[in-house]
């Protein structure tokens, strides 16, 4: 007697939440649909909280605009940017999941070469359950991927490698360049479709680009944040970099790994350089010196969580890099309100238990959901 086949539930299906931040009705996850519909979405809308943003039918999800985020967090809301996808790092707040992936609305399914629409999640999947090699490069790339391995003179005490904290993808298409990059090559787009993962070696810093990226939100997640960005502020278009020089720093020092590489998507919209200049043009300036202040900072040993070590990160920069720009002083402190909020909304297992009454149910925030 023949027996039903059991379907397959998606890899990390209750683990895992899809954080988009957006401005315009989500059309874009039609594409989507087959790689992404069985998970939660957390929508953080951008712009005018009155706006009525429209997700298609069948997805499962929360939606956040700036009304909630004041309601969540208070007077801590300040730290979350406006008008800049830097907002996408509240979905990273709010999330109870394990990992997160983040992913932007002009953001579409690639090729590979055969003509096969590739499934970036579950490449991220792949690159996240499986080790890192920081330590001594591979120069057969990841060598946990099927049809490869350690090539001959790789040290065998380091063959375990470290847990992967980062994901980190890439796009065809659009490439993703800096606005004076984008005016000078108007027309380039990236037709280089390269099929490897590697690691990026300890103390390597790297240009992290939020719009295809996957993270363990349980080993780096406080430190996932994209700073001060948008209305109000200097400087726009550095959220991701600023999270991942942060977030690389933090790695290292707890022994953690990046990797970069597969998966791609297909990027579909060039924005304006103009318009990107105008946000950039600080950052092309302080970046000469935030990036030797990276390279050069050493946390303490005492810092033996990520929280901790954003923390010291945190008095650094204003210490550090305070006389480049006053701003960085402000983003010091927004570094500390960050954690403050992540500690409030994630707190300890067991302090939560703690704190929990044993006949009342705790109340969730309400978003708006489908």
């Amino acid at each position: 007697m023949a027996h039903p086949i059991t379907p397959l539930s998606p890899p990390l299906k209750d683990e895992l939440d899809i954080v988009i931040p957006t401005i315009r009705n989500l059309d874009f996850l039609e594409m989507w649909r087959p790689f992404l519909q069985p998970y939660h979405l957390i929508i953080v809308q951008d712009g005018d909280p009155t706006k009525v943003i429209n997700v298609p039918d069948g997805f499962d999800y929360e939606l956040y605009n700036r009304n909630d985020v004041n309601r969540v967090l208070g007077p801590k809301a300040s730290c979350i940017s406006f008008k800049d996808s830097a907002c996408r790092c509240f979905g990273f707040l709010v999330s109870k999941k394990k990992y997160i992936f983040t992913i932007d609305d002009d953001c579409f399914v690639a090729k590979d070469p055969s003509g096969k629409e590739i499934n970036a999640l579950a490449q991220h999947i792949q690159n996240l359950l499986t080790p890192s090699t920081p330590l001594f490069f591979n120069t057969l790339y990841d060598p946990y991927r099927e049809g490869a391995d350690f090539v001959r003179g790789y040290p065998f005490s380091l063959r375990e490698g470290v847990s992967t904290a980062i994901s980190h993808g890439l796009w065809l298409n659009i490439p993703d360049y800096d606005a004076p990059t984008q005016l000078v090559k108007p027309r380039e787009r990236n037709t280089r479709y390269v099929d490897a993962v590697m690691t990026i070696p300890k103390g390597t810093l790297f240009p992290m680009c939020g719009m295809n990226l996957a993270f363990n939100r349980e080993l780096i997640g406080p430190a996932m944040y994209f700073g001060l960005m948008g209305d109000g502020q200097p400087i726009g278009r550095y959220d991701d970099m600023w999270a991942g020089w942060c977030a690389k720093v933090i790695c290292d020092h707890l022994n953690l790994g990046v990797k970069t590489g597969l998966p791609y998507i297909w990027h579909s919209k060039a924005s304006n350089p103009f318009v990107n200049l105008k946000k950039e043009y600080k950052g092309i300036y302080w970046q000469e010196e935030i990036i030797p202040f990276f390279q050069s900072i050493v946390l303490s040993k005492e810092c033996t969580t990520v929280q901790e070590c954003y923390v010291e990160l945190s008095k650094n920069v204003k210490e550090k890099l305070g006389s480049v720009d006053p701003y960085f002083q402000k983003l010091g402190d927004a570094m500390v309100t960050w954690i403050e909020a992540w500690e409030e909304l994630n707190p300890p297992k067991e302090a939560a238990a703690a704190a929990e009454p044993k006949s009342v149910k705790k109340e969730e925030p309400s978003p708006k959901s489908k």
